[in-house]
């Protein structure tokens, strides 16, 4: 199953941002983000493969953040609200804890920011791309590093600020370099 995309801003919708976060509270079920044009995506579940997977990228980068105290961590559940306006949801996020604090967002909205990291892990059902195109979103809106997952083409994509894409075939580790300093992702059941 490929996402869903519905095409609501050219049947004169709008949703503000605090009518989408509604609609994503009625429907707790479904994952849905808003790209800047205004339109929905819908995306199916992922299988058990990846959704193991995302479980050890968060629980990873978890660990990392505890030991570190700089930052939070967010898992795929969570929405960020870019300088664009579009509402993304990537697999694992950063955050600087001093960012939160100078914003002191409501917690139980989503968050009015784009992440300092992010990590997108493909599935398959993601068109490989959209997810590069959201990686390039993530770019334009302020992230400082971000990494694309795909364990289909054992490879990872390294998004960095002010460069060209990095393309890395079958890594076995990365590492968070200034951004998430002592950061080093061990792969091992991620990408393998």
């Amino acid at each position: 199953m490929t996402p869903l995309v519905l095409e609501i801003k050219t049947a004169d919708i709008h949703l503000s941002d605090e009518q989408f976060y509604r609609l994503c509270q009625v429907n707790r079920d479904l994952r849905l983000e808003r790209t800047t044009e205004g339109k929905l995506i819908i995306m199916p579940p992922t299988g058990w493969e990846t959704g193991n997977r995302n479980s050890r990228l968060v629980q990873r980068l978890g660990n990392w953040a505890d030991a570190d105290g700089n930052g939070l961590v967010f898992d795929s559940s969570t929405g960020f609200i870019l300088p664009n306006g579009a509402i993304r949801s990537p697999d694992a996020a950063w955050v600087k804890q001093e960012r939160l604090t100078a914003l002191n967002p409501d917690p139980n909205k989503f968050l009015p920011l784009c992440p300092d990291f992010a990590i997108e892990l493909r599935s398959a059902s993601d068109d490989l791309t959209m997810i590069r195109a959201k990686m390039q979103e993530y770019l334009e809106n302020g992230i400082q590093l971000g990494w694309l997952l795909d364990p289909y083409e054992q490879q990872v994509e390294i998004y960095r600020v002010g460069q060209a894409v990095e393309i890395v075939k079958s890594p076995t580790q990365l590492s968070g370099e200034a951004v998430l300093p002592g950061f080093i992702l061990q792969l091992d059941g991620i990408l393998s």
